[in-house]
């Protein structure tokens, strides 16, 4: 079975917005494989997520943890177990349960791969040809967000926070060796860690932003205001644990 590229899709608590007809249609590319995290769910996520892997054979895997650990620590637990499952696989990638981004995205962020990049993120930006649907209040709060992050961080991307991206394997297995400082932001730490990999750590297309032709707003987040307050002083750990000089 080929698996050039195994995609990650962590769940917590997500029976009523896991979008199984995208999963299905990842699936439809014969060269992808797909690894469910189930973060300590409470409803029924557990039993739909078996149901998929039961229906799908040896191309859907389900990963169990006992308790909910945060989105971080599921996706990195996850990524580990799919580069276990999935060692020949030359990318694997992770997308939210609820799929704001559509499968067809898969693709677009596999053609942005140049020989130096490591990583490829979808990026929510509005503009004409694409269809990007997401509250007015969440998009100005993301373009602070972005101001932010860029000037505590030195990171200067637009989106860091857009469920839906893609690495190489190798980087993969270095960029989720350890655990992240962050329990919601950790998207930064992984960008600065794909940034900083030699050889070549100042390629400055080791990670690259794609711009999703369509991306749609979801209801359910599980991100707290508390998270979002607190936001300055996470990125301000992320830049102390980073040593990422942009």
């Amino acid at each position: 079975m080929s698996a050039r590229l195994v995609l990650v899709v962590p769940c917590y608590n997500e029976a009523a917005r896991l979008r199984t007809d995208e999963i299905a249609l990842v699936l439809a590319r014969p060269d992808a494989n797909v690894l469910l995290v189930d973060d300590g769910s409470v409803d029924g996520t557990g039993r739909l997520l078996e149901e998929l892997a039961a229906r799908h054979g040896e191309r859907v895997r389900v990963l169990r943890l006992e308790k909910n650990s945060g989105k971080a620590e599921a996706v990195r637990r996850g990524v580990l177990a799919a580069l276990e499952w999935r060692p020949e696989a030359e990318f694997v990638g992770f997308w939210d349960a609820d799929f704001a981004a559509p499968a067809a995205e898969i693709a677009r962020l596999l053609g942005a791969f140049s020989e130096p990049t490591r990583m490829a993120v979808g990026s929510r930006v509005y503009r004409l040809g694409a269809r990007i649907d997401r509250i007015w209040w969440r998009h100005y709060l993301g373009r602070i967000f972005a101001t932010l992050v860029s000037a505590l961080t030195g990171l200067p991307a637009y989106d860091t926070q857009c469920g839906a991206k893609i690495l190489r394997s190798g980087a993969a297995r270095e960029a989720f060796r350890r655990p992240f400082v962050s329990r919601w932001f950790f998207d930064i730490e992984l960008i600065l860690r794909a940034r900083q990999m030699p050889p070549g750590a100042a390629e400055p297309e080791a990670v690259v932003e794609v711009p999703l032709r369509a991306w749609r707003e979801v209801g359910g987040s599980k991100l707290r205001a508390r998270d979002v307050l607190l936001a300055p002083f996470e990125l301000l750990r992320i830049r102390l644990g980073s040593g990422d000089k942009g």
